[in-house]
């Protein structure tokens, strides 16, 4: 994981893990990829946004659900 590209800072979005040098927040862009959004178009949308930034905050979010609590989901 790339840990200078994701950072915390608790003057910035609440604290909320964002990508250095913007507010874009972890959980805007999982919730953004989530609603169908390419990257493309998140790097269209936000020029300091690069495909790194977006790959780091995925990165991120994978690790942080790998040392989290598990939570159950609904059966198949």
């Amino acid at each position: 994981m790339d840990d200078q590209r994701i950072v915390s800072d608790p003057e910035v979005m609440l604290g909320k893990p964002c990508v250095r040098g913007t507010r874009l927040t972890v959980e805007y862009i999982l919730d953004a990829l989530a609603s169908g959004r390419s990257i493309d178009d998140l790097l269209a949308g936000h020029g300091k946004l690069s495909r790194e930034d977006v790959l780091a905050a995925l990165a991120f979010a994978a690790e942080s659900v790998r040392l989290d609590a598990v939570h159950p989901v609904a059966s198949v």
